[in-house]
């Protein structure tokens, strides 16, 4: 039976490779003119014509969107052919450039982020262009530092990625997606890595000195040496790869793909459960009573320490330390206990939306039992009251999620993702009460309403409101300034910047509401 060879450590530079097609430091923003940027997205999106994946059609679309938009602002010259995607922007006098006006900026930031979940080497090229063009004119663009420290972490330049989170920190008032935790996490988690690797340097001397070998040969000897049951000798070469990939400033994800397989062999050595076989008769005899240990044994609680490091860091990168795993003591709601909380109280629901800005209806407001408010709601006493008795929120946008509350529901669609974002986004003591994974999505998990029948995601708002429709346990349920967005958002000043999305469908969502309502003027829905 032949035995499939792992994929070996690359040989590379100390500098990352850049849309250009030449190396420079990773932590350099390439000037891009954005016509070349636009010439580079058109011939891009003929390469996903007829894709199947799904990932691509979304970019396509994308691509489509950003070009329509660009025809119908600025008319393309005749006779101009698209530039290849590589291919080194050429220099253009400031008068003859074209100019990033705001009906582009938001189409251009989506390429980025749907090129950027495609995942691939190509679109992941894209995305960095994109956000190296919106910087070349912008170069405050809060939107575009998290785009180009996204790409960098992709592309496995942790350091520079780190001080591109913190450019777009530095330009913004409100960590609306958990930003600061990420560089705490990526910070963390190199730290750890730079200790896991100095311990096993420090076992092992004489891999230093053959840290200056091409690192692709020194694996595959080591590997080979390892297969021939010669490990004293294979263990220098491979610990030598992993200090020839950081010296070489490896990305991240190849100096852990190379951790990953050296701790897998050294717990095989060690004959430890999970390390890939049973112990030889050499590892059998480092443990028997008066036989000597081999030159190359790693005791079991060193080993149980490398794990450890080696666990720690890709937690830390996963989602960033945790001081208080407790979160203050938040006490979890379960449907039935949230039921029993709001039941006979009245309730308000006040929009994120200018015509409650615009309102004089604090007092009023105030005066409900309980209010709830949504995402990145903003506060202005006379116009939206104080109080903010139940945040309701979606789990991809960290807004608000420090401003203390008796109830917080965060919604979201995915499981897993959602329980990342309450680990990574929860704040200590800024909710008393936390809703659990049934409250996770209610239009869908409770009410069992499919995509057949209702196709598009249900906003914050929807999923809040058809939860207390359908518990139906409050005597007085208002709306106020429920226009769907009609009157534009009055949300905090970091979030006006983010589109109205088109992922929800708000003419269903206001069928529904009408459908139900009692009573409606101008800023108040009643529903009871």
């Amino acid at each position: 039976m032949t035995k499939a060879r792992t994929r070996w450590p690359r040989q590379r530079d100390a500098e990352a490779p850049t849309t250009s097609g030449e190396t420079v430091a990773a932590d350099r923003v390439d000037v891009v003119d954005l016509e070349t940027c636009l010439s580079a997205c058109a011939a891009h999106s003929t390469k996903l014509v007829a894709s199947l994946d799904r990932r691509r059609i979304a970019l396509a679309e994308a691509l489509r969107t950003l070009l329509a938009t660009h025809a119908a602002t600025v008319p393309a010259t005749s006779g101009t052919s698209p530039l290849p995607l590589l291919r080194r922007p050429a220099k253009v006098s400031s008068g003859s450039a074209l100019l990033l006006g705001d009906a582009l900026m938001d189409p251009l930031l989506a390429v980025g982020d749907k090129a950027l979940d495609c995942g691939y080497e190509d679109e992941t090229k894209l995305a960095l262009m994109v956000a190296d063009t919106v910087l070349t004119q912008r170069k405050r663009s809060r939107a575009g530092w998290r785009l180009r420290a996204r790409v960098l972490e992709a592309m496995g330049a942790e350091s520079a990625a780190a001080a591109a989170f913190e450019r777009h920190l530095e330009l913004t008032e409100e960590d609306g997606f958990g930003v600061a935790s990420k560089v705490a996490g990526l910070r963390e988690g190199a730290r750890l890595q730079a200790e896991l690797v100095r311990r096993l340097a420090a076992g092992c001397p004489e891999a230093r000195e053959l840290a200056d070998r091409s690192v692709t040969d020194s694996w595959a000897q080591g590997l080979e040496l390892h297969a021939r049951g010669a490990w004293d000798e294979a263990r220098p070469l491979l610990i030598g790869t992993l200090l020839g990939q950081i010296a070489a400033d490896a990305p991240v994800r190849e100096i852990q793909q190379t951790l990953t397989h050296y701790l897998g062999l050294l717990r095989e050595e060690a004959g430890v459960a999970g390390g890939g076989s049973a112990p030889t008769a050499g590892r059998a005899a480092a443990g028997h009573p008066g036989s000597a240990r081999p030159a190359g044994f790693t005791d079991p609680s060193e080993l149980a320490e490398l794990t450890t490091l080696y666990a720690e860091q890709r937690r830390a990168r996963m989602r960033g330390p945790v001081d208080d795993p407790t979160f203050g003591g938040v006490r979890w709601l379960t449907l039935g206990e949230f039921r029993n909380r709001i039941a006979g109280k009245s309730i308000c629901l006040i929009a994120n939306s200018k015509r409650v800005g615009n309102s004089s209806l604090g007092a009023e407001i105030d005066d409900y039992d309980l209010v709830v408010r949504f995402n990145s709601y903003r506060i202005d006493p006379a116009a939206t009251g104080r109080r903010t008795d139940i945040h309701a929120t979606i789990h991809k946008h960290g807004f608000n999620w420090d401003q203390h509350v008796d109830t917080r529901l965060v919604f979201g669609g995915i499981s897993g993702d959602w329980k990342y974002s309450l680990r990574n986004r929860l704040v200590p003591g800024a909710q008393s009460y936390l809703g659990d994974e049934s409250l996770r999505w209610p239009v869908r998990d409770i009410g069992r309403v499919s995509r057949d029948v209702w196709p598009s995601i249900p906003t914050s708002g929807f999923n809040m409101l058809w939860l207390l429709d359908f518990l139906d346990v409050s005597p007085r349920l208002d709306l106020i300034g429920f226009d769907f967005y009609e009157s534009g958002a009055y949300r905090l000043p970091a979030a006006m910047r983010l589109p109205i999305t088109s992922v929800h469908e708000y003419t269903s969502e206001k069928a529904w509401v009408m459908e139900r309502a009692q009573s409606v003027t101008d800023t108040r829905i009643c529903l009871r």
